[in-house]
Order: C-alpha cells, then sequence, then structure tokens
C-alpha cells in the first residue's frame, strides 16, 4: 500500500509500468533501524469482558512465558527522493488493539499563520481498505449558525453508501479474476520483493539475534503509549476517526 500511495505516476496503465514506479519507489527508502521503531506485546485487561480480553499473549499456553514475540509494531519509513524527502512514512499494525481496521492516513501541514489560535485540526484524506471501504477527507468549517465557530467535518465517500446497488468484490475474489485475465497488475514481481526484504531483513535479524524485549500495552488500547510518542517526533498527531 505504501508505494501506491508513495509512487510517481506510470507512463501507462500496463502492469509493468505500474510495478515498475512501485519498485523505483521502495529502492528509494532507507532500511529500518531499531531507533525507528516500536515494538509491543500486550497484556490481558482486568476489566475485560471476555477470555480472551484477561489473557495476555504470554499467558497463552501455546505461548512461552518468556517469550519476546511483538504483537505491535511501528515503523517510520523514509523515502530519499525529490517528492517525499523529509515525509515520514508511519506503518503501524498489532493484534489486541482498540479497533480492527486498515487505512491509509495522508495529514497535511499546519497551515502557516493560524488564525484560528490553535482550535483547528489538521486536514487529512482518509483511504480505508477494510472494513468497509471509504474515502473521505477531514476538513474544519465553519458551523453552521450565525456564530462564528469551527468544527472538524468530512466529506464522506463510503462504498456501501454510495453504491448501494453494485456488486463490491473483496480482495481475493478480484486476484482469482486477475489470474484467470492473466493480469499481474496486483501481484508483487520478485525485485518488489527483494526491496522489500532489504527494507525490513536487517532490522528482524537483529530483534531476534539481540532478543529485542518489546514494550507492554493492555488488551484493547491503541498500543503502547511509546508508539504515540514517535508519531508525535515524527509530527503526527493523531486526532481519531
Amino acid at each position: 500500500i505504501l508505494s501506491l500511495v508513495a509512487m510517481e505516476k506510470p507512463v501507462s496503465c500496463h502492469p509493468d509500468d505500474i510495478r515498475d514506479e512501485k519498485v523505483k519507489v521502495l529502492k528509494s527508502i532507507e532500511a529500518l533501524t531499531l531507533d525507528d521503531m516500536v515494538l509491543g506485546q500486550y497484556l490481558g485487561n482486568p476489566q475485560g469482558t471476555t477470555e480472551d480480553a484477561r489473557t495476555g499473549y504470554v499467558e497463552d499456553p501455546t505461548v512461552s512465558n518468556d517469550s519476546n514475540t511483538p504483537t505491535y509494531a511501528l515503523g517510520v519509513l523514509k523515502i530519499n527522493n525529490e517528492r517525499w524527502q523529509g515525509v515520514p512514512f508511519i506503518l503501524r499494525c498489532g493484534k489486541a488493539l482498540n479497533e480492527r481496521k486498515a487505512e491509509v492516513r495522508i495529514q497535511y501541514q499546519d497551515v502557516p499563520g493560524d488564525i484560528f489560535e490553535g482550535s483547528t485540526k489538521r486536514n487529512e484524506l482518509v483511504i480505508r481498505v477494510q472494513p468497509g471501504e471509504a474515502l473521505y477527507f477531514k476538513m474544519m468549517t465553519k458551523s453552521p449558525g450565525i456564530t462564528f465557530d469551527i468544527e472538524e467535518t468530512e466529506l464522506d465517500l463510503t462504498y456501501e453508501h454510495r453504491y448501494k446497488d453494485s456488486y463490491l468484490p473483496d480482495a481475493y475474489e478480484r486476484l482469482i479474476l486477475d489470474v484467470f485475465c492473466g493480469s499481474q497488475m496486483h501481484f508483487v514481481r520478485s525485485d518488489e520483493l527483494r526491496e522489500a526484504w532489504r527494507i525490513f531483513t536487517p532490522i528482524l535479524h537483529q530483534i531476534e539475534r539481540e532478543r529485542v524485549r518489546p514494550i507492554t500495552y493492555q488488551y484493547g488500547c491503541r498500543g503502547p503509549k511509546e508508539a504515540d510518542r514517535k508519531c508525535e517526533e515524527n509530527n503526527f498527531k493523531y486526532s481519531g476517526s
């Protein structure tokens, strides 16, 4: 998904042209280091309403009590090219979090000379992959009425609302159709895979070799607080929704 968001415009819609641009982006990304990452492992929540919620990762009978296996990871990637130099790309995933979703958040910088005295939130373009495909833009607008109050609102394109009468295939259905049609557009090419390995393999080996201890977080939260601080260090401000 990162390469699709960050790639340059391909010369055509041919699968090879699209995948060429994806590979160019990956070649511009530095390999991850521990300083770029936050690793976490969830603990049971004593207030949880289910047995799973009350059970921490290492309390699972199939898991070793001294396991260092992360159940959460945040990584900050840097793309060294003309367009994205200095722009952090933050990848975040985990188990036992407060929400189950996959999305892309493109956050815009604060406007210089803010006349609203810091009462605004940043504009965001959100691409939600699942659950419920959607594309929406979060922005600050004047609230209705005679006052000059501002509030956050959304320009929302939720597919199941906009295309009620259309069949929306899931990802695997599309891939199977591509196989039958002989299209490789949505598949990973070998050079793309090698570049992804170049970025992630060294840090994975280091984590295993040094037995890096993950930071604990409670079942059902957003993840380790250190992850939010890492986002703030990279000038990303999460406001939810």
